[in-house]
């Protein structure tokens, strides 16, 4: 039992809500943040933190500047809550399972090329299917997909590469090819194949660090015995594949990007898609779970869906 300054007992007591808000502040390491995910005010979450605080009897959360870190008795709550609101995600799930529940929201990610060129014609497909489950879609990129499925705040991922998280469950979904991509004028746009040493002549764009794109284009550089990635004159780092490709069309440089990602642009000949010399670039998208997670009806039906699509 706590004591406060006057000596007088404390019992030591918070509900869910408390827990859930405290769970979000120490995992966005902000308060504004917080609020945002648990759809609060700030001056809420700090009200709701600062009562949690007082009916536990210690401090929870130290503010380092503009960071929130828990304090040694906030991380030890911290692995306790969260293990709490798991069995209340568990009962939740259980209950809507056994009633055959299938409407609500679902959470799901997808890196840049499966989020912004794939699945949106699979939501619709599946709408039509589920016409009470929405759907929101988390966009970024693998490393940020993975994180994402790792914390909770998705259910399910799709990105163009897998590491090695052993939390997460991998199943194989579509097939992708990468390419050069030049403007429709560039000299080596009517070529059917370039020489790898083409590419280090070159002004060229690549994605950012975390990306998937780029991780196979590292990859199969590497493999072929070329160059680093580094070794290219690189111009510009892009956060999207929408954002490279119009890049290319403004003559800031090339790159290597997705089939899926240029099929209007090749169609309409604003740009040209290239093979590299000896290179073949394939991967695939795999969908991601975290295999600690009771799997929610919700998600278990967009899983089924994607795997027999």
């Amino acid at each position: 039992m706590a004591i406060d300054k006057s000596g007088r007992s404390l019992s030591v007591d918070f509900d869910l809500r408390q827990m859930e808000i405290f769970c979000k502040v120490v995992e966005l390491n902000s308060f504004s943040k917080a609020a945002d995910a648990v759809c609060l005010a700030q001056a809420s979450v700090s009200e709701r933190i600062a009562t949690l605080e007082k009916m536990i009897g210690t401090k929870l959360l130290d503010r380092l500047g503009r960071k929130v870190v828990p304090t040694a008795g906030g991380v030890f709550f911290y692995k306790h809550a969260k293990k709490m609101l798991e069995m209340k995600r568990t009962v939740r799930l259980a209950v809507e399972d056994f009633l055959g529940l299938k409407q609500g929201e679902i959470r799901i990610g997808g890196s840049t090329i499966p989020g912004e060129y794939i699945l949106p014609k699979f939501i619709e497909l599946f709408r039509k299917k589920y016409p009470p489950i929405v759907v929101t879609l988390f966009i970024a990129d693998t490393g940020e997909i993975e994180e994402a499925v790792l914390r909770g705040d998705i259910e399910l991922g799709i990105a163009g590469s897998r590491n090695a998280q052993k939390n997460l469950a991998y199943n194989e979904l579509w097939d992708d090819e990468l390419v050069l991509v030049l403007p429709a004028q560039h000299r080596l746009a009517g070529e059917k194949e370039v020489p790898v040493r083409e590419l280090y002549n070159e002004p060229f764009i690549i994605r950012e660090a975390g990306s998937g794109t780029l991780k196979v284009m590292e990859r199969y550089l590497n493999a072929s015995g070329s160059k680093a990635v580094n070794s290219l004159k690189i111009t510009a780092r892009l956060g999207s594949s929408t954002a490279i490709k119009e890049g290319i069309k403004t003559g800031l440089g090339i790159s290597i990007l997705s089939l899926r990602a240029i099929d209007t642009e090749l169609k309409a000949g604003i740009l040209k898609a290239v093979k590299i010399e000896g290179i073949s670039m394939s991967r695939k998208f795999y969908l991601m779970t975290d295999k600690r997670r009771t799997t929610s009806p919700l998600c278990r039906a967009m899983l089924d869906f994607l795997l027999e699509a």
